[in-house]
């Protein structure tokens, strides 16, 4: 990755930087040169997914003295917002415990911002914000949360949109679609002690650490009945937050974009290739609907690669899964919990 001049380095402060997503882009801004300092509880992260070269905090995102002490040593130009609690099926059991951490503390978290003239935020959202379109999703197409996970995300999302007009708050939004594989280098990945994400669970089955692999849904209004997702992979996810940042900074207007391929996978097929490209016999077994879940989501994303020149560079399902699958052997291996 190409180093930056001095005078282009920026401070960027990153919430849930000891998470999968928080992690690698993280791990990419300092490669680009950047100073990156992490604020993270370990609730759900891994410290050792944090670059060394990073600044770390342990601490909840709303605890003021931890703010206070920070904001009170350091500048920064950005704040990148990952921290959040993501389970779609744990959030339907318990609204509450999302709502609150979600939505409440990133609340108390930007109003500290913003009091401190940190006025430029890329937010880390979902698709699932849509809802049920089953056709290509559109940046401006209305909102339909699907899950409690999803409403907390949206309620972020009209925060930050709020604050804009009466604060000349500067944002991008990022709706992620499914993300999945792992960096070349396997400098980090996916840690969860329950996985929810399908090529996570894929992969822990074809290791052997997953005894029974379950198709959530065989009876959507789909080509074979499964339900039909885009998949990104996490390293052209993070090159998406490092141009949104510069594309804020240089420009100082507000967006929201979807970070997709704009291409469409049946729970299906991904299950198919994924056994395709391994040992291990064919076997999964298909299971009632998740509550919560949609049956289509895939991203038109026409305005990232308007927008922001985005050109994918890991675009290849077969290469996503692999990946994914080197990095739950490296994990099997060399156990981070």
């Amino acid at each position: 990755m190409k180093r930056l001049k001095e005078k282009y380095k920026k401070q960027v402060l990153v919430t849930g930087g000891a998470g999968y997503i928080g992690s690698t882009v993280s791990h990419d801004l300092i490669k680009a040169g950047h100073k990156v300092t992490i604020i993270d509880n370990l609730s759900t992260g891994f410290k050792k997914l944090i670059p060394k070269k990073a600044t770390f905090i342990k601490s909840d995102i709303n605890n003021i003295t931890t703010l206070k002490k920070l904001f009170s040593s350091k500048k920064f130009d950005l704040v990148m917002h990952f921290a959040a609690f993501i389970k779609v099926d744990e959030s339907v059991k318990k609204p509450k415990k999302y709502y609150q951490n979600n939505f409440a503390k990133t609340k108390i978290f930007l109003e500290y911002c913003l009091k401190n003239n940190l006025d430029k935020i890329i937010f880390s959202s979902t698709a699932s914000v849509y809802g049920n379109k089953f056709k290509k999703i559109k940046e401006r197409d209305a909102l339909s949360p699907s899950n409690p996970y999803a409403l907390s995300k949206m309620k972020c999302e009209n925060f930050i949109m709020k604050k804009r007009n009466k604060n000349n708050f500067k944002y991008v939004i990022l709706r992620y679609f499914n993300v999945a594989g792992s960096p070349v280098g396997l400098e980090t990945g996916m840690i969860t002690k329950k996985a929810t994400h399908l090529i996570k669970k894929l992969c822990e089955f074809m290791l052997g650490t997953r005894k029974k692999f379950y198709i959530f849904g065989n009876n959507y209004p789909t080509k074979d009945g499964t339900a039909i997702r885009d998949f990104i992979h996490v390293s052209d996810l993070s090159k998406l937050h490092i141009l949104s940042m510069n594309y804020l900074i240089q420009t100082k207007n507000s967006q929201i974009f979807n970070c997709g391929y704009g291409k469409e996978y049946s729970v299906l097929e991904i299950v198919k290739a994924a056994f395709k490209n391994s040992k291990k016999k064919l076997d999964y077994n298909f299971s009632g609907r998740r509550k919560g879940d949609v049956g289509y989501a895939v991203a038109d994303n026409s305005k990232i690669k308007r927008l922001l020149k985005f050109k994918p560079r890991y675009s290849n399902i077969n290469f996503i899964i692999n990946t994914a699958f080197k990095w739950e052997k490296k994990i099997y291996n060399n156990p981070f919990y």
